[in-house]
């Protein structure tokens, strides 16, 4: 098997987030031939379709061409107000458009959600596995990972909780698998 080259998209903007702890750790864990890299978002303008020029800007251009080259994209986000960060967001109508174009078709992805709380940003996931069939998409229906009370887990950088680290490795070999039989 080839490796498959995996984007992983951090919803949150914060360098020292418990998402991007989560994100780490799942690049950390994942198995042999995956490889994975963080897509940063922090310096994607929001998205106007006005800017949207012959060529577009170098921000969208960088974006959508490390989506392109990507096999699979791995979603990790926290919850804001019971959905996705604006991040996040903007960065899907980045990847998006132009219509019919969208960097992101054809992918295949997983979500990670993370929350201190106990919900493990239930509403987060959810509203990404409302979005991403849009973009055809094809979305690892299980196992689902809700990382709830994330803080708990961490020591520093250290994923510390040992249950977490086996459900991390089990939900990485299942993206594997998933990413195999659906990247194109």
């Amino acid at each position: 098997m080839a490796s498959k080259k995996i984007a992983v998209l951090v919803g949150s903007l914060r360098k020292d987030s418990y998402t991007r702890r989560v994100a780490h750790s799942l690049i950390a864990l994942a198995p042999q031939g995956l490889e994975l890299a963080i897509v940063e978002l922090r310096d994607l303008p929001l998205y106007n379709e006005d800017d949207e020029t012959d060529p577009p800007p170098a921000a969208f251009a960088a974006f959508r061409d490390a989506i392109r080259q990507a096999d699979g994209i791995l979603f990790c986000t926290p919850e804001y107000n019971r959905s996705v960060p604006g991040a996040l967001k903007n960065a899907i109508d980045v990847g998006s458009r132009p219509y019919g174009k969208a960097a992101f078709a054809d992918k295949p992805c997983a979500i990670v959600s993370v929350s201190p709380g106990a919900l493990g940003g239930f509403g987060a996931n959810h509203h990404l596995r409302q979005m991403l069939p849009f973009l055809n998409m094809p979305t690892m229906p299980a196992p689902e990972a809700y990382v709830g009370g994330v803080a708990g887990k961490y020591e520093g950088d250290e994923l510390v909780d040992e249950s977490s680290r086996a459900f991390f490795q089990k939900f990485m070999a299942a993206f594997a698998a998933w990413v195999e039989q659906h990247a194109k």
